[in-house]
């Protein structure tokens, strides 16, 4: 196992560490009693995690260590932590008055991957070969959506995390339309060829 592999797999060890702070963090503060070592802890250990998310994809692609076990794991840590958080942080407040992500953000995170998985069964079930080039709107979308998950997290009070979550979301419908025109361009034969999407890119 390649050293960027291991730490695919440190992420995927993190998900449920980072869950069961979060939760637990939640419910204090549900009852009244706010534990903020929970919510700090939390905080850096998502952060810890969402750090080897670029660090093992730079190696792999640097130091020559891809492997299909590394680009298996990837996009499952991936989607396993951004969910994780983001349906924590929708369904259990961090704070006073609601304080947490809206519904509709974590609604809308949900149908971007379900479409995409959609997309791809119906293109294996049409026996086409799936290679989805990496754009720059995913790339964007997931790094607001780690801002959005940062900005609740660190209570920054001054904004709602409505309006983060708005910006990211132009950016989450951008992604998945082109996603849904990448897929359409493979069900037309006019596909990508040969080309693998590289490791760690959403």
């Amino acid at each position: 196992m390649t050293f960027a592999t291991k730490l695919t797999v440190l992420r995927l060890v993190l998900v449920p560490v980072f869950a069961f702070l979060a939760i637990s963090y939640g419910l204090s503060t549900s009852a009244g009693w706010p534990d903020e070592t929970l919510r700090w802890a939390a905080f850096w250990v998502f952060v810890t995690a969402a750090a080897t998310d670029g660090i093992d994809g730079w190696i792999a692609r640097h130091f020559d260590q891809k492997s299909e076990l590394g680009a298996f794991l990837d996009p499952i840590a991936d989607k396993a932590l951004v969910m994780s958080a983001v349906l924590i942080l929708a369904f259990l407040d961090w704070g006073s008055d609601g304080w947490g992500i809206p519904w509709w953000f974590a609604a809308l995170v949900i149908l971007r991957d379900c479409v995409i998985l959609a997309g791809i069964r119906v293109m294996w079930s049409a026996r086409k070969n799936v290679h989805i080039r990496p754009h720059w709107t995913g790339k964007v979308c997931t790094f607001l959506m780690f801002v959005v998950l940062g900005w609740v997290m660190l209570r920054v009070t001054e904004l709602s995390p409505a309006y983060p979550c708005a910006f990211a979301a132009v950016f989450i419908l951008l992604s998945m339309w082109e996603y849904i025109r990448q897929g359409m361009r493979i069900m037309r034969g006019s596909g990508f060829g040969d080309q693998e999407s590289e490791r760690g890119e959403n």
